[in-house]
């Protein structure tokens, strides 16, 4: 058998092999929701990745002879090390045929490469930034996958373990089947809300969350996600490249903006209708009918389900009612929308707090997803 050669992706061809591997992966998997090409190559590209001023990144394919059968990603996020002094490279977007020669010489380039710049240790799946995908899927394998997060095969986290890799964290996605009526649990608090605290639901247009608004927005984000973990402040070129990526995809209906009575964001929720099947059938491509399905999928035939991306409240407006109030505003609009069910993206699962507000709406909870770390082989 020939031997694996993995090698730093400096040029097109190569480039092309890292995109196009999981074609071969994923091939006879139909869970699998893939990424537009076009998203993928922005990555690597400080014009389009604004993230990439703070973080060192680098893209690796294996070979076996000519044939790409892996690939992997390498990051070190000097923002995200300072903030929680580690040491720590990043390892992303990992791919690989189930030969743990493979697995193996992927890991251990970053590793190497993660020793230039003094990386004690490997960690991930992890992004650039907590907004990117994260976390090896570890159950439901059977599941569909979403937009936002990681779908990989079972045999995955059996080469993380043979490759003496131990878990850091694990999260956990909630999925709710939509109720007809908002629960009366949430009804109540939200008008307390509402009438004692003098909390309000706003909807702005995209014209404004693409200004200032948004960036006041994010700041929020960025204010209450600062102690979870891997966490690094997002800057406002970030915020509009976060905006740009996703706004145009997004019915702002779905974006529930909780002021109070000074004109101050205490809570947002950012969700949008899924377009899981729109981009299986684009397979990842754009042009020449990618957008035909996308557009389908946001204006002519809604998919069933819809993402829950981001919900974040002021600290010190957290157990006063916002939760109950973006359920209160959603549920009913959801229904509007001919939307069954919903399912945010992954919670960590010490969040008691994040995961408990749910309870209301019998939420399962799937799709366990794990960030592996352990100490780079010197």
């Amino acid at each position: 058998m020939e031997e694996i050669r993995v090698i730093k992706v400096t040029g097109s061809e190569q480039m092309n092999d890292f995109i196009q591997l999981p074609k071969k992966i994923y091939r006879n998997i139909p869970q699998y929701v893939p990424e537009f090409e076009s998203d993928v190559r922005g990555l690597f590209d400080i014009k389009t990745n604004p993230g990439l001023e703070f973080s060192k990144i680098q893209p690796f394919v294996a070979y076996r002879g000519e044939e790409p059968v892996g690939r992997i990603v390498g990051i070190v996020n000097r923002k995200a090390n300072k903030r929680w002094n580690l040491k720590n490279v990043r390892f992303s977007m990992i791919e690989f045929i189930d030969d743990y020669t493979v697995s193996r010489a992927l890991i251990e380039a970053v590793e190497a490469w993660g020793m230039e710049f003094g990386m004690e240790k490997i960690h991930g799946p992890l992004g650039v930034t907590d907004f990117d995908k994260e976390g090896m899927l570890v159950e439901d394998f059977d599941l569909t996958g979403s937009m936002t997060a990681i779908y990989n095969p079972p045999y995955y986290p059996q080469h993380m373990e043979v490759l003496g890799f131990e878990k850091e964290v694990d999260w956990l996605q909630i999925r709710i089947d939509i109720p007809e009526e908002v629960p009366a649990k949430y009804a109540r608090v939200a008008q307390y809300a509402r009438e004692t605290i003098g909390l309000r639901v706003v909807k702005r247009s995209k014209e404004e969350i693409r200004g200032e608004y948004g960036q006041r927005a994010f700041r929020l984000f960025n204010q209450a996600y600062e102690s979870i973990f891997g966490f690094s402040e997002l800057s406002p070129k970030q915020v509009d490249n976060f905006l740009g990526k996703y706004l145009a995809l997004i019915d702002t209906r779905m974006i529930p903006i909780i002021e109070n009575d000074k004109g101050e964001i205490v809570g947002a929720a950012v969700t949008m209708g899924s377009l899981c099947e729109a981009l299986k059938k684009s397979k990842g491509r754009l042009w020449p009918f990618g957008w035909y399905h996308l557009l389908k999928s946001l204006f002519l035939k809604r998919e069933e389900s819809a993402e829950m991306l981001l919900i974040a409240i002021r600290p010190d407006y957290q157990g006063l009612g916002v939760n109950a109030m973006f359920f209160d505003d959603l549920i009913p609009i959801y229904n509007r929308m001919g939307i069954k069910w919903a399912e945010t993206g992954p919670q960590l699962e010490d969040n008691v707090r994040e995961l408990t507000q749910w309870k209301p709406l019998k939420p399962t909870f799937v799709k366990r997803r794990r960030c592996y770390v352990k100490p780079i082989n010197g």
